[in-house]
């Protein structure tokens, strides 16, 4: 009877170490994101009918997705993972930009406000990045060959902006010191939709 037991009792001592660590002690629980994104084509067959979102020319198309969240209409979502842009339309609905962003040791996250809106911007690079690459020009007058491309939108106080491109084949890398590049048909499509003021949430 006692080498009955022991043996039972080694058998439910087996069995309960060989369980997974989930099923034998609660897993901290994770952050839930604030916002879920639903690209499947069943979900997006009629969203983009009479938007006036076309998927451009780069090489992320650009396209209107189901976007459950919060967030208010005209809110810009940055995920730096994703190397996504996302504009908060309404509807339970965003339209999703392909970005360039910052390379390792130059990602970033928070919230910002969009501070200013510029046409053909000029560029003066920091003096930060003068030291990093001291062959750049010190001032560049806006037009095809800026790196900051078409359009520019600043992020609050900070040195970053979502701005367009020089450099379209980048879009989807992570080559950039911080800021959001888009291809400049994407980035004019969302200059026009977005305000001075928009709340930017940038996601790293």
């Amino acid at each position: 009877m006692l080498r009955l037991l022991s043996v039972l009792l080694a058998l439910a001592m087996w069995g309960t170490a060989s369980l997974p660590a989930a099923a034998r002690e609660r897993a901290p629980r994770q952050p839930q994101q604030d916002y879920v994104v639903d690209d499947s084509p069943f979900a997006n067959f009629f969203r983009g009918f009479g938007n006036g979102v076309s998927p451009g020319p780069g090489p992320v198309p650009r396209t209107v997705v189901s976007f459950q969240s919060n967030y208010a209409p005209g809110t810009i979502v940055v995920d730096t993972r994703e190397r996504r842009l996302y504009l908060v339309t309404g509807n339970g609905q965003a339209i999703r930009y392909g970005i360039g962003v910052g390379r390792d040791g130059f990602r970033w996250g928070g919230v910002h406000r969009i501070t200013a809106k510029k046409e053909w911007p000029s560029w003066t690079p920091p003096a930060q990045m003068l030291r990093r690459r001291p062959d750049l020009p010190r001032f560049m007058e806006g037009g095809p060959e800026n790196p900051l491309g078409a359009r520019a939108m600043y992020l609050g106080s900070t040195l970053y902006r979502i701005h367009g491109s020089n450099e379209p084949e980048t879009i989807g890398q992570a080559v950039s010191s911080g800021c959001f590049r888009m291809v400049n048909d994407d980035v004019i499509a969302l200059y026009n939709r977005v305000q001075v003021g928009a709340t930017v949430i940038v996601k790293n």
